[in-house]
């Protein structure tokens, strides 16, 4: 069992994460230079004169080195959320629920809303510059939010009563009433427009990479399950 879920998750993890670091350096990571721009004071958005929208920023793979290491770690990390979506999906499977590709999606996007959705209602991504509470804080609530999430999901994709549904609502709402910590003043020399479409990128991306994570973690599990039985 623990050789299936490594191979399973190592597999699902490596692919979607390796689509996932492509899908950002092409989408988010020249929003992220643009808005550098601002940070360091190369441009300035409230000046007198107007300010191009589409300034000369580096090409993809411009820092192979960065480009790179950027590559590896978004494996790293999606490789860490599929051994822990394997996990739960040997845990679904032995309760007799049909784990594949397909069933398989449907986890990633669960996934997606626990992990980036959910805490990213209120603590939306943000782009270099902006004021910001502290971080430990941001991350307690973070954590805390993306479990509460997760056992939500997890309620109303297994619980099958009303009682369940009504514990997932409440987990999904409490954290956003309690409130994600926020900075005592706002500031920031970066454009609206600029975080707005980082945020929407980024959650964008984050759906896709979940969405094939899901679906690549319940391919490889149900090929692995096969092969395990040809060999038994």
């Amino acid at each position: 069992m623990f050789s299936r879920i490594l191979t399973s998750a190592l597999f699902a993890g490596a692919a979607a994460g390796l689509m996932a670091a492509l899908l950002q350096l092409y989408f988010v990571q020249p929003v992220l230079l643009h808005a550098e721009l601002y940070e360091g004071g190369d441009l300035v958005h409230f000046g007198a004169d107007h300010v191009t929208a589409h300034p000369e920023l580096p090409s993809m793979f411009a820092e192979p080195m960065r480009d790179g290491l950027s590559i590896i770690f978004t494996m790293l990390t999606y490789t860490g959320y599929a051994l822990a979506l394997v996990a739960l999906m040997s845990i679904a499977e032995q309760q007799g629920r049909e784990i594949n590709g397909r069933t398989g999606l449907l986890w990633g996007l669960a996934g997606f809303v626990a992990f980036h959705f959910a805490p990213g209602l209120s603590l939306a991504p943000e782009v270099p510059g902006v004021a910001a509470a502290d971080v430990g804080v941001r991350q307690l609530w973070w954590t805390a939010t993306v479990a509460a999430a997760g056992v939500a999901m997890w309620l109303i994709a297994f619980g099958g009563n009303l009682v369940s549904y009504l514990i997932a609502a409440g987990l999904l709402i409490a954290p956003h009433v309690v409130g994600a910590p926020e900075p005592d003043t706002f500031a920031g020399p970066v454009p609206t427009e600029i975080g707005a479409l980082f945020a929407a990128r980024a959650f964008g991306i984050g759906m896709a990479a979940w969405a094939l994570l899901g679906s690549f973690a319940g391919y490889f599990w149900q090929a692995e399950g096969k092969r395990a039985g040809a060999t038994a």
